[in-house]
């Protein structure tokens, strides 16, 4: 039994959203505020209870849309698959058929009704009409565990009588456990007490006791083992770590320690038809290394024999935990205006490898995709370097709109394309591209050209299928062949491009300043210069170093630019309000 899906309506920034959830592992994404939270208390407003109280809610806590006022009720609705015939008899009054004929439960958690001080009332109930009230049966069969942000792995540690460890012990301990437990604690506890110290111990306590009150009013005193009984003995139990007290390790690995103990509870628990662990940021205090470990574990919990599955939820803003997810176990809130909607990336139809393309390039920069706001995407290291500084020249700081300027090295844009627009994540983008415009001879052979800068041209078939992608989200900016030549057509360009080639290579940058001089006409002009870097095998300009020393020479003098005019469209679409 697992939960299927969770829709959430009126609840913050959630006006209507319906998450998907894998069996194993999920992992909720998204940038600052925008709802991951809200998730979390929507899992816990049902599945809390044991651990902690279930989270309580205001009128505050209402969905306020835009220009309106808070008003309705705040719905949860839980719907559970692959039950088992036992949890189907657990649920009974909560199931339904589903299209496939197999039963589902239906869960719904309302809170509404609003007291004096604005708290509001909740109501679970279940069934196909949401009329049939939860029974403490149904609740009791809902396991989870929840872990707070910047929570105090070290405190739920400590030895108590509603510690984790202290669970787990009355979980893998039978009668018999218990009872030879109880039986070497007592034979322990006789042999202490005969002990010389601790009866010259009882003999000087008991000795004054009886002198300050008397033999009438004296109480009878023994020095031995408190509570030799198994219950107190497990709520005494703690953990070493390297031979050291838990308190003197470090958070992070104290984290992983929790986990393990409460992952192993929940597994071993056999009472409840249903288990989860609910984690909010993990990465708060595990460096990169710790959190694959963590990620990798997760994503591939074994149920051993005698174990149950358990269901893990997770929210983060890392790139770097979610750089190493799996695909399929990632949901996306996305911002859509004055509301929030919900993106799985596991829906996107790839092209053949695309997919697994995506996955190899998706290291910890391009993962920040999944928490942008709006996006650019580039070809390579020379247009991610001057982007950002055009964009400054146009007076747009691009993290300051929430931009991520992201490279997909080379004409990787398939990969990335289909996670956006008006079917996938709604957020602005712009591909900036080649064109690669080329010309075919009398013979049939292809030559690169290199048009004047309104000259109309034929795309390549690249650039033509990324077009057919376009729609209100996502737009496809290219100029009349690459970004050094684009940005060579221009005679201010010119001059900070010398100016940088120069400083990589003086006499290159020498010999091409005078043949560049001696062409007329900002086409021919532009073609000497790219081709004198480019495409003469005895320079061996390399774009990315070049474009480092075009950026200083721009910003250290503060040189005037033309900013072409496909990549000023681009900025200006991806920052658009």
């Amino acid at each position: 039994m697992y939960l299927a899906s969770l829709s959430i309506n009126n609840f913050r920034r959630i006006r209507s959203a319906t998450i998907e959830f894998e069996p194993g592992l999920n992992i909720i994404v998204g940038p600052n505020n925008i709802g991951k939270t809200a998730v979390v208390d929507a899992l816990r407003s049902l599945l809390a209870g044991t651990d902690d109280p279930y989270p309580r809610f205001s009128i505050d806590d209402v969905h306020l849309p835009k220009g309106g006022a808070a008003t309705g009720d705040i719905v949860f609705d839980y719907i559970f698959k692959e039950l088992s015939l036992d949890d189907e008899a657990d649920f009974l009054h909560g199931l339904r058929v589903d299209t496939a004929g197999k039963a589902e439960a239906v869960l719904r958690v309302t809170y509404g009704d609003a007291d004096k001080s604005g708290r509001l009332r909740s109501r679970k109930v279940c069934g196909i009409h949401h009329d049939i009230a939860m029974t403490a049966t149904m609740l009791e069969n809902l396991r989870s565990v929840y872990l707070q942000p910047l929570r105090d792995a070290e405190l739920g540690l400590r030895p108590s009588r509603s510690s984790q460890l202290s669970r787990l012990m009355h979980l893998l301990s039978d009668d018999a456990g218990k009872d030879e437990i109880a039986r070497k604690l007592a034979d322990l506890d006789n042999e202490i007490k005969a002990l010389k110290s601790v009866v010259e111990t009882q003999e000087a306590i008991t000795g004054r006791h009886k002198s300050m009150l008397g033999n009438q009013l004296a109480q009878m005193l023994a020095v031995e083992l408190s509570g030799s009984d198994f219950t107190k003995f497990a709520s005494r139990l703690s953990l070493l770590v390297d031979s050291f007290e838990i308190e003197r390790n470090g958070l992070g690995y104290n984290n992983l320690i929790f986990m393990a103990v409460v992952l192993s509870e929940l597994a071993k628990n056999a009472d409840s038809a249903y288990r989860s662990l609910i984690v909010e940021e993990p990465e708060a205090h595990l460096h990169p290394q710790l959190q694959a470990v963590l990620l990798r574990y997760l994503s591939d919990i074994k149920v051993a024999e005698g174990e149950r599955p358990v269901q893990v939820f997770v929210t983060s803003h890392s790139p770097n935990f979610v750089s190493i997810a799996d695909l399929d176990a990632v949901e996306c809130l996305v911002e859509t205006g004055a509301s929030v909607d919900v993106f799985h990336p596991r829906s996107v139809s790839f092209g053949k490898g695309k997919k697994e393309k995506l996955k190899r390039y998706l290291d910890v920069t391009r993962a920040e995709i999944f928490f942008a706001r709006r996006v650019i995407f580039v070809e390579g290291a020379a247009e991610l370097l001057m982007i950002d500084l055009m964009a400054k020249k146009m007076n747009y700081d691009l993290r300051n709109h929430g931009v991520s300027l992201i490279s997909v090295e080379g004409l990787n844009f398939d990969s990335f394309l289909p996670l956006f627009g008006e079917t996938a994540i709604k957020i602005p983008v712009a591909v900036i591209t080649d064109a690669d415009p080329v010309i075919i001879s009398a013979d049939g052979k292809t030559h690169a050209h290199y048009p004047s800068e309104n000259e109309h041209i034929t795309l390549s078939s690249n650039t033509e299928s990324m077009k057919r992608r376009e729609d209100a989200f996502v737009k496809v900016f290219y100029g009349q062949k690459t970004f050094e030549y684009d940005f060579a057509l221009h005679e201010k360009n010119r001059t900070a491009m010398l100016a940088a080639l120069k400083d990589l290579h003086p006499q290159i940058g020498a010999a091409l300043e005078k043949e560049v001089k001696s062409k007329a006409g900002d086409r021919d002009k532009a073609k000497a210069l790219f081709r004198g870097m480019f495409e003469r095998s005895s320079n061996n300009v390399q774009k990315g170093a070049f474009a480092q020393a075009l950026a200083e020479q721009v910003e250290d003098n503060e040189l005037e630019i033309e900013i072409p005019t496909y990549i000023g469209d681009a900025v200006k679409h991806a920052c658009k309000p």
